[in-house]
C-alpha cells in the first residue's frame, strides 16, 4: 500500500499546537481525512482521525463523554473515576478511528505527512500562495459518480403527466392574537379555545 496524494490545510494562527489537517489517498483508491499534524513536546506528530468515548448514565441509559460530572438527560452524577488510562497515566477519552497497525506502515504515513506540510508550509511564504481548501462530503459524493443514476423507464406512447400550476393564494389577513380565527386559520379549529 503506498501513499499517493496528501492534501495539507495549513491553520493560520501563531501559537497553537494544531498545525494543519491533512486528508490521505492510498494507492489512488482510499481517502482518510482528518488527520491531524499537531506540536508536542518533542517535536510535529501526526495524530489519526477520532472520536470521544463515551458511555452510558446508570440511571437513564443515555449516553455521555467521558469528561461529563453529569448526566445531560436526567442530571444524575456520574462517576468521575469511569475513564481508562493509558500507559502514561493520562485519561483516555479518545479513540482512534483509523490507525496504521504496526510501526512500518506508521513511519510510512508520517514521513509522508510530514514531508507535505513542511512543503506546504514553504509554499505559504510565497505571494501567489493559495491555501488548500477542504472538500465537502457532497462535493465528494458528487465527484465520484460521474455516471447517470438510472431512473425509471419511460415509454414514448405516454407523454408526461404534467402537473397544472396552482394558483398563487393571496396573503391572509393576520390580526393580533385576540382568539378570532384569521383567515389563514378558518376551517381549523384544532388548538381552539386551549388559551
Amino acid at each position: 500500500m503506498q501513499v499517493t496524494e496528501v492534501r495539507v490545510k495549513l491553520m493560520g494562527r501563531k501559537g497553537e499546537r494544531l498545525k494543519a489537517f491533512c486528508s490521505v489517498t492510498f494507492d489512488g483508491e482510499f481517502v482518510v481525512r482528518d488527520v491531524k499534524i499537531i506540536e508536542g513536546p518533542n517535536g510535529l506528530f501526526v495524530a489519526m482521525p477520532s472520536r470521544q468515548l463515551s458511555d452510558r448514565c446508570p440511571m437513564c441509559r443515555n449516553k455521555n463523554n467521558l469528561r461529563a460530572r453529569f448526566c445531560s438527560e436526567c442530571g444524575a452524577r456520574l462517576d468521575e473515576s469511569r475513564a481508562t488510562r493509558n500507559e502514561q497515566g493520562r485519561l483516555k477519552l479518545h479513540v482512534d478511528i483509523a490507525h496504521p497497525i504496526n510501526a512500518a506502515c506508521r513511519e510510512a504515513i508520517e514521513k509522508a505527512l510530514l514531508d507535505a506540510y513542511k512543503e506546504e508550509e514553504e509554499r505559504s511564504g510565497e505571494l501567489d500562495y493559495e491555501p488548500e481548501e477542504r472538500l465537502d462530503f457532497d462535493e465528494v459524493a458528487h465527484s465520484v459518480s460521474s455516471a447517470p443514476v438510472p431512473g425509471p423507464v419511460e415509454s414514448p406512447e405516454q407523454p408526461k403527466s404534467e402537473v397544472p400550476e396552482q394558483p398563487e393564494k393571496e396573503s391572509a389577513k393576520e390580526e393580533a392574537p385576540t382568539g378570532k380565527p384569521t383567515e389563514k386559520d378558518e376551517g381549523h379549529s384544532f388548538g381552539q379555545g386551549i388559551l
